[in-house]
């Protein structure tokens, strides 16, 4: 029986092909495999030369056992922040020596292929970003961590945010690795035309898993005289939640109390949470303006408790874009994260990392 090629029309059996080339995989089911669009594979193949060493007939790609290999390591060293024209030289350098006077590299380094942070000139601790981060200087982390988001790479994610709070402690890599990371894709989500939305999701998603992952079990909160625990919760009808989980984290890694009540809290919900535990600090999260209720907030900076003539209220600090440009009388609204870490600390004469 005749072969039969794109085109429909048959053409001269070629020649049998060898075991690699009939195990082989075509670009479409290779990205598949690899978690990476086929548009990244045919860049890689132009730019640095990793491409299929058959083509089953002149044109079309198959990649082999060997180069499945290659691309493997490749999407291992640029998921660990290694800039791709570095990964693509350690990539084929792990899979044959380099022949006698034929150098791999492809000359100086092209932009970084996905839509993911450029890769600096150097490779540092610390590297600037271009193009889809501009934030200045950033942890070398976050390039690894947006590539593994952007291929949509959940093992990766999951494993570098574990290690970023391993190795720097939690508020430094939320501060350093985490936001930097997210506000990265957001930034890219919003012009693209909607498009990378799910990465910013899964990106997200891992973010809370390790958060909550690395939170110890609150302390007890008793009715023996003291601070009571600081109450954390979204204002009613916002559901952005991650900067209070990563403040709730790191008040538990404090072994300092807390009760984190999460997205959308009702007021009326709230305000009798406040009354039954007798916090020493209200934090409330608006993300965007049109959920910031100061009513709200000064109700809950008026609740009070405790027998007269010594009676306690709470601290209510206000967190969040939604709450800027307005006034707070009475109210805390701290600059950063640390800012707010440090005052919720000193109100149980603790110290924050």
């Amino acid at each position: 029986m005749r072969d039969i090629p794109e085109g429909g029309e048959p053409s001269v059996r070629p020649e049998p092909a060898s075991r690699d080339t009939a195990t082989s995989l075509t670009t479409g089911a290779l990205a598949r495999r690899l978690g990476v669009s086929p548009t990244t594979l045919r860049s890689w193949d132009r730019r640095y030369g990793i491409g299929p060493a058959v083509r089953a007939d002149g044109r079309h790609r198959r990649w082999t056992a060997p180069d499945i290999a290659v691309l493997e390591t490749m999407c291992r060293l640029t998921s660990a922040g290694v800039p791709p024209a570095e990964a693509a030289r350690a990539a084929k350098r792990s899979a044959s020596p380099e022949p006698a006077g034929i150098p791999l590299s492809p000359g100086p380094a092209e932009p970084a292929d996905d839509p993911a942070l450029a890769p600096p000139p150097e490779p540092t601790s610390r590297s600037r970003a271009a193009g889809t981060l501009p934030l200045g200087d950033v942890r070398q982390e976050c390039r690894g961590l947006a590539r593994a988001a952007v291929r949509l790479d959940a093992p990766a994610v999951q494993e570098q945010l574990a290690a970023a709070v391993e190795t720097h402690g939690l508020a430094v890599a939320w501060q350093e690795v985490m936001v930097p990371t997210l506000h990265a894709v957001g930034r890219k989500w919003a012009s693209s035309g909607d498009r990378y939305v799910e990465v910013e999701h899964l990106l997200s998603w891992h973010m809370s898993t390790v958060l909550r992952r690395s939170t110890r079990p609150p302390a007890r909160h008793t009715d023996t005289p003291g601070p009571g625990p600081v109450v954390l919760a979204c204002v009613p009808g916002e559901q952005h939640a991650l900067a209070l989980e990563a403040l709730n984290a790191a008040l538990a890694e404090l072994r300092l109390p807390a009760r984190m009540f999460g997205a959308a809290v009702p007021a009326e919900a709230l305000i009798g949470a406040v009354e039954r535990l007798g916090p020493v600090a209200v934090v409330l999260w608006s993300q965007v303006r049109s959920t910031a209720s100061f009513p709200l907030a000064r109700h809950l900076a008026g609740t009070g408790w405790g027998v007269k003539g010594a009676r306690r209220r709470p601290l209510v600090v206000l967190g969040g874009p939604g709450w800027a440009g307005r006034s707070g009388q009475g109210m805390l609204r701290p600059t950063s994260f640390q800012d707010a870490l440090d005052t919720l600390a000193g109100l149980y004469g603790a110290t924050s990392p």
